[in-house]
């Protein structure tokens, strides 16, 4: 564990960071990004001793005067005795000769000598190191802090400058582990995030994301003051102008060595990026206004949607490497559940909404999608493949339908946040396609099986490749000559069965798929709606492939699966009334409402209709008497996703309530099995855990509460979030939960009408480190 230190900023007391431990640091290049690595340091309760060496006398008299350094000079032979570690922050083209110089004094450095950079072209500074030392020294940890000013200097030094900004190590397969990890604790004490990756990779990801948009800034603004009308152009430039050019600002030397460093990449993006120039001039040109939309609103919901995930931090490209900020939920016992709700659009249906309207012929109007960041990746993910889309706003979404032959490569990896119903449909529906596609996830996806749809796929003539155990992330190539299979699924899997449907839609022949067990049939009543005949008797359906889809509108019901913590609430608090509206009550999702109506919650369904092949009704829930009992086997897959909630429902009834045939719980987001019962344990709720359920003894008495409080590990699980939220409606002592970011995964205004219902809920949030 690091030592950790409290640092004072303007008189606040911020988040503590680790101590960086080395005795002696000599920082190589005493400008603005050398100076602000000391005051960093000096901020964080470095005790060492620092030193620099710079060519000019008043940025090292400086550095003195301001406290940043103990001693300088300009000859790094006078200042490397015994020196722990030495960061490069010179010019890149001024590396090599540096190198040069220090490798004929490392000698006098301590034994245990650390080597590491700031530069922005990483292969480059490989290279020089390579020729220098003969090779790449295991001791040297090359690194890239995101962060700068258009201020220069050691006058410009700023010790909150790295603070929330990121650092990128690019170590070698044999990298020190000891040199890599002082280097880590060296910019964590300083505030940064730290992560790592290939040197090639980093090169690539920030020719597009810094060096480009610089390069583009510079032409803009030199050849604008070049025109004869640059004075009324400058004075009459509106703030975009200004935050765009803003970056040319910064010096030209320093960018000039990095675009002659990083020329392969740079040119690389130049060339992406005059391609993407010249369809959009075509567009102006020709006035072809649905390539204009689709350019403009992939871009505006691109930067929203990448705003969203880095909590409006300014790297974008690694997206989806970064964590989501830390939030607790802090819940007080009692309150009530009164009043008239209507919670988001179904998640399930969200996702295949835009999967089905993107392959579809013509425009599809969505109605009710869930605007949360599961479903926003899926979108995201279509525009990245050439999909143009409109929204969402206020839930309605507009998709131009490409057809089943007309989605493009996309540039990377195809991001679908936390969602294994994403990664699975994508599975069947990338797997038809002529493109090469790799689909990946947040931390907590990258645990989940995706074996069980990756096998029948390769049955089928899919080429899959995914990590140990069958993780993710999922590696398809395009092109594969897919033939229909008749599989027989080995457990209950709507997302399995999606899977191999969409697959089916590009197989030669028929698929069919068997199911042990109802599971939700989204994917075949929406092919139905989209024109695309898909047959079903008994536990099997099947279709034939190389059919079309045909655009509609879809309204999308509220999700049973969000509305289920408002079912709960309502049936465990004594004098609850509650009415959920236009909640979908498809027949293979209705396990929840089945299961609390027989341990005796007062449910009714009113308003009852269909809407785009899906039944809905307006559910009234009021407080009855809960008594425990034996969940049916057969309604385990109808609400397999419910159970966190309906556990709680368990606690508040009388007696026993005892589940079995529920495995495919350890698999979800979290170990749902575990992490309840874990939770349970701590508010001090009776149960036993079996491995393929739980048996919970609830409290049944009203008159006094079911259980404590205490604090709780979501596991970043959101519905293990919210279930204990609900806890509280019955709770001696204040419940607190951990993690809980992903609850804006499935249901973002969940706290919003937690509070509206009369729950005592607040939110604490802290930045990702």
């Amino acid at each position: 564990m690091h030592e950790l230190a409290s640092t004072i900023e303007a008189g606040t007391t911020v988040e503590t960071r680790p101590v960086c431990h080395e005795s002696r640091l000599l920082i190589v290049g005493l400008g603005l990004i050398g100076g602000s690595l000391a005051a960093a340091l000096r901020a964080s309760g470095f005790k060492g001793t620092i030193s620099a060496c710079d060519p000019s006398a008043s940025e090292i008299a400086l550095g003195i005067e301001k406290g940043l350094i103990d001693t300088g000079g300009s000859e790094l032979a006078e200042l490397i005795d015994e020196v722990s570690m030495v960061v490069l922050a010179v010019p890149v083209l001024a590396m090599e000769s540096v190198m040069a110089n220090l490798a004929g004094e490392l000698h006098r450095a301590s034994e245990h000598v650390v080597i590491t950079d700031v530069g922005s072209t990483k292969a480059t500074i490989r290279n020089c190191a390579v020729r220098t030392f003969g090779e790449m020294p295991p001791s040297m940890v090359l690194g890239h802090p995101i962060a700068g000013s258009e201020k220069s200097g050691v006058a410009a030094a700023n010790p909150s400058l790295y603070i929330n900004h990121k650092v990128i190590l690019t170590p070698e397969p044999d990298t020190d582990a000891e040199a890599l990890s002082r280097v880590e604790t060296l910019w964590a004490a300083a505030g940064a995030d730290v992560l790592q990756m290939s040197v090639e990779r980093h090169d690539q990801v920030l020719a597009r994301t810094s060096h480009l948009p610089h390069l583009l800034a510079f032409s803009l603004v030199d050849t604008l003051a070049r025109q004869d009308e640059r004075l009324d152009i400058f004075r009459y430039a509106a703030g975009g102008f200004r935050d765009f050019t803003r970056i040319a600002g910064s010096d030209p030397v320093m960018w000039r060595d990095i675009f002659i460093a990083n020329r392969e990449a740079v040119l690389s993006s130049l060339d992406d990026f005059e391609a993407g120039l010249a369809r959009l001039r075509q567009a102006v040109e020709i006035g072809d206004s649905d390539a204009l939309i689709a350019t403009f609103d992939r871009a505006s919901h691109a930067r929203h949607y990448f705003d969203t995930l880095l909590n409006k931090t300014s790297y974008q490209a690694e997206y989806h490497m970064q964590p989501h900020g830390k939030v607790t939920y802090r819940v007080q016992p009692g309150g009530q559940a009164q009043g008239r709700l209507r919670v988001p659009g179904d998640k399930s249906m969200s996702h295949r909404s835009i999967m089905l309207g993107a392959l579809a012929e013509g425009v599809t109007e969505v109605k009710g999608f869930l605007e949360g960041e599961d479903s926003l990746a899926t979108l995201q993910a279509f525009r990245e493949m050439g999909v143009a889309i409109e929204g969402p706003q206020q839930g309605r979404v507009t998709i131009h339908g490409v057809g089943m032959q007309g989605l493009k490569a996309p540039s990377g990896p195809l991001y679908v946040g936390n969602s294994g119903t994403a990664m699975r449909l994508f599975a069947g529906l990338l797997a038809g396609q002529a493109f090469d596609s790799e689909l990946t996830g947040d931390e907590s996806l990258t645990k989940r099986p995706m074996g069980r749809v990756a096998d029948p796929l390769r049955l089928m003539g899919a080429t899959i490749d995914t990590a140990e155990g069958g993780r993710p992330p999922l590696k398809i190539k395009g092109g594969a000559a897919l033939k229909g299979i008749d599989y027989d699924m080995p457990m209950a899997s709507a997302q399995v069965k999606s899977c191999l449907l969409l697959a089916g839609l590009y197989a030669e022949g028929e698929t069919r798929v068997r199911e042990p067990a109802p599971t939700r049939d989204h994917t075949e009543r929406m092919l139905n709606g989209f024109g695309y005949n898909v047959l079903r008797e008994g536990d099997t359906c099947w279709l034939q492939g190389g059919g079309k889809l045909t655009a509609g509108p879809i309204d999308v019901p509220s999700d049973i699966s969000s509305a289920t913590f408002f079912l709960v609430a309502a049936a465990i608090t004594p004098g609850a009334d509650i009415t959920l509206e236009h909640v979908g009550i498809n027949p293979t999702r209705i396990g929840v409402i089945n299961i609390l109506s027989l341990m005796g919650a007062d449910l009714t369904l009113d308003n009852e209709h269909e809407v785009g092949g899906e039944p809905v009704a307006d559910i009234r829930i009021r407080y009855a008497p809960l008594k425990g009992i034996d969940i049916p086997v057969d309604q385990v897959p109808l609400a397999i996703d419910e159970f966190p909630a309906l556990f709680i429902a368990a606690a508040n009834a009388q007696g026993k309530t005892r589940l079995r045939g529920a495995e495919e719980l350890r698999v979800k987001e979290s170990d749902r099995i575990q992490a309840m019962a874990d939770g349970l344990a701590i508010l001090g709720v009776e149960h036993t855990v079996v491995a393929d359920g739980i048996d919970i003894v609830g409290n049944g008495d009203q008159a006094v509460p079911s259980y404590g409080g205490g604090r709780i590990d979501s596991l970043g699980d959101h519905r293990i979030a919210m279930a204990f939220a609900i806890a509280s409606l019955r709770a001696g002592g204040e419940i607190i939960i951990d993690d809980c970011a992903n609850v804006a995964t499935s249901f973002p205004d969940f706290v919003a009408l937690a509070q509206r219902i009369g729950m005592n809920v607040s939110v604490e949030e802290a930045s990702g480190r």
